[in-house]
């Protein structure tokens, strides 16, 4: 009976991104995965064709969990409230509780790693990433909607610029945080967003 090389190949892309994460991709070198990874380079070329195809596949797992997160968070925030303006703070506020495993040495967003890396981002990262930004937009700009309906905001905005907000939030934090070296920023920069949403939405 062959062996199942899942277990392998699930060794091999834990170890790349932590190596990325703490490196960068231009200086992850495969011999560094295959010694972290514990694996030959047989089994490494046996799963993935070269760097760029491990790189391919890493920003593939990375997006589908992410999307898998934001659907469980948004489906928890349904339980809280039938309000879709708590719904979204709630939302804000899970946001806040899971920045403590967001700023473990190690962690942040794989593709503003990849994207921020190079000029001429490969094009299937690059579509790859669109897609899970996408998926943002539309998932949670569907909650955005429906708070733009029924608690008409005090100036013109549109449900997509506020979702990029939290994104936008979320990446700039984490520069903030590499660069001053002070893991207090995240919870700092999403405090502010939520009170402009409170601001925006709310009644005098």
């Amino acid at each position: 009976m062959p062996r199942d090389g899942t277990a392998t190949k699930t060794r091999i892309l834990d170890a790349a991104e932590a190596l990325i994460m703490g490196h960068g991709l231009t200086g992850t070198s495969i011999d560094q995965v295959l010694a972290k990874a514990g694996v030959t380079k047989g089994a490494f070329f046996y799963h993935f064709k070269s760097k760029a195809d491990l790189a391919r596949a890493l920003i593939e797992r990375y997006a589908a969990q992410d999307e898998a997160h934001l659907d469980a968070l948004l489906k928890q925030v349904e339980t809280v409230s039938s309000d879709p303006l708590q719904q979204i703070l709630s939302f804000l506020d899970l946001l806040v509780a899971d920045a403590e495993k967001l700023i473990e040495p190690g962690a942040g967003c794989l593709i503003a790693s990849f994207v921020s890396q190079f000029e001429a981002v490969d094009p299937v990262i690059r579509e790859i990433s669109a897609r899970s930004f996408l998926h943002w937009q539309q998932s949670l700009g569907a909650k955005f909607e429906a708070v733009i309906t029924e608690h008409p905001p005090r100036f013109d905005v549109s449900a997509e610029d506020l979702v990029n907000g939290v994104i936008s939030t979320y990446e700039g934090a984490l520069v903030l945080i590499r660069v001053l070296q002070d893991t207090s920023h995240l919870f700092r920069q999403f405090a502010q967003y939520r009170q402009y949403i409170e601001l925006l939405f709310m009644p005098e």
